[in-house]
């Protein structure tokens, strides 16, 4: 059965825009510990733009900026901002040779959602944060220390939402190991399905040699997965939604994934 040819566009749907950025030409520059070799910007930006296509099927108006050459990470969009129903938070990366991007994306937030700020000594990766409902984890990673989580906890809490920290071991960002798939249900590596913190949720757990496919993407009651991990799409087949794969190959080189290269709203 063809996925992609029964994409839904609920009438309900929970996001309705996408800010995308489109990677520099020297985006191979940015950090890296996959070890994967030299990360091509030709076969990039044809990945990028089936993610950018996909993302508009899928019913999305997506806002795309423009390379930033000055910070070749910086079309890992998802890492500078919080966006949720009720407010836009500016993170504060926890990477030196990053921070600073998030100054790039504040005026667009701005349009759609009023606007706070994480603040130093507090750092704050979007990718450590993981959005259910209006329940978050917040993964406390290299990146993303206590004190950021706390700031970004005081400001959801402000409009309804609870949220609890995670320890992040493996993995560069929570979201790298865990994702929500729809309903309850958690898409996750070994190492955290027996997490505390998840416990009251439904889990998929992926078969070690397809870690990378934790990092799915469900956009209005579709699902995003790398291509190439047969035994998680077969996983995915189950919860009977449309499922598009997309080739990834070159932002895994980068320690990317489908998640990082959008911010949904």
């Amino acid at each position: 059965m063809d996925y992609s040819t029964e994409i839904k566009k609920d009438k309900d749907k929970m996001f309705s825009t996408a800010i995308t950025r489109k990677p520099g030409e020297n985006f191979s520059e940015g950090i890296t510990t996959a070890n994967l070799g030299k990360a091509s910007y030709a076969l990039m930006m044809e990945q990028h733009n089936a993610y950018v296509e996909t993302l508009q099927k899928v019913g999305l108006q997506v806002i795309e900026l423009d390379p930033l050459p000055e910070y070749p990470d910086a079309y890992f969009v998802e890492d500078v901002a919080v966006v949720t129903a009720d407010i836009a938070v500016i993170s504060n990366p926890g990477a030196a040779a990053r921070n600073g991007e998030q100054q790039y994306i504040e005026a667009t937030l701005a349009e759609y959602r009023q606007i706070a700020t994480i603040h130093p000594p507090g750092t704050l990766d979007g990718g450590d944060v993981l959005m259910v409902g209006k329940h978050f984890f917040i993964g406390l990673s290299e990146r993303t220390n206590p004190l950021g989580a706390a700031q970004l906890g005081a400001i959801l809490e402000r409009f309804g939402n609870t949220w609890v920290s995670v320890p992040v071991g493996a993995g560069l960002h929570l979201k790298s190991s865990v994702s929500w798939v729809g309903g309850k249900t958690l898409l996750l590596s070994e190492a955290y399905a027996h997490q505390p913190e998840f416990e009251a949720y439904e889990h998929i757990v992926i078969d070690p040699k397809e870690a990378y496919a934790c990092n799915t993407l469900w956009i209005n009651h579709n699902l995003l997965t790398p291509k190439g991990y047969p035994k998680t799409l077969e996983q995915l087949k189950k919860l009977n939604l449309p499922i598009i794969e997309l080739e990834t190959s070159e932002v895994e080189k980068m320690d990317g994934g489908l998640t990082c290269m959008s911010l949904r709203f």
